[in-house]
């Protein structure tokens, strides 16, 4: 075990950061301006996944920062949470498809690598899947956002255990008011759920009392700028 884990952990995430800005496994890394690895606290108990990056978040290599990025900050300050110190955020894809076409099997097969190992550094406990394509790949069902919106799963992603929370995508929310308002009504739910999460990852092992534990991370705040 590394002497510094924290450390050990960034050092894999600025690796693979790197990795996927050279990344060629598909036509989209020869297409894109920027890929888009992620970015928030990578000590958070709490990730978010998209679909793909779009034109903003391709011309700034960050993920959500256009009008879908901006209502998910608001949505995010309603329930007193900040991407930047409460939340990873990340999307299946890395690069932009053109035009903001849907991914292809092959992108989203290429791009699965690069999501499943943010998922085994960040250790989220709660994964809240945004729109269809995040939610029936960690999911692993077809079944569609409308009819699982807002009922938590419990799951196994990357070989972890999660609670995985779907939610419609805020760009939908965008277009459609009826949406919003579901969308804000399960935003309410979440710091619940990530509480509760952690309270029960955290109860003691009775076999184990009084055993010291080892420190806690060090907040790591990557590529949030």
């Amino acid at each position: 075990m590394p002497e510094n884990p924290a450390k050990a952990r960034r050092d894999e995430l600025v690796a693979m950061y790197h990795e996927v800005h050279e990344c060629r496994k598909c036509p989209l890394g020869s297409v894109r301006a920027n890929a888009v690895f992620g970015m928030g606290n990578a000590d958070a108990d709490l990730m978010f996944v998209g679909e793909a990056p779009g034109a903003e978040e391709d011309r700034q290599g960050k993920p959500f920062v256009g009008r879908a990025g901006k209502l998910l900050d608001e949505l995010l300050a309603e329930i007193g949470m900040e991407r930047r110190r409460d939340a990873w955020i990340c999307n299946i894809l890395k690069c932009r498809p053109p035009g903001n076409r849907d991914p292809q099997p092959e992108e989203i097969e290429a791009c699965k690598p690069y999501l499943m190992r943010q998922v085994q550094l960040i250790e989220p406990r709660v994964i809240c899947t945004l729109g269809n394509f995040a939610t029936k790949l960690l999911t692993g069902s077809s079944t569609g956002i409308t009819r699982v919106r807002g009922r938590p799963q419990e799951r196994e992603v990357a070989g972890l255990p999660v609670t995985l929370y779907p939610l419609f995508h805020p760009a939908a929310a965008l277009r459609t008011p009826a949406v919003l308002e579901q969308l804000r009504q399960d935003f309410v739910g979440i710091p619940e759920l990530v509480r509760r999460e952690r309270h029960e990852a955290d109860e003691p092992d009775l076999a184990m009392a009084g055993t010291p534990g080892p420190p806690d991370l060090s907040q790591l705040d990557l590529f949030a700028g």
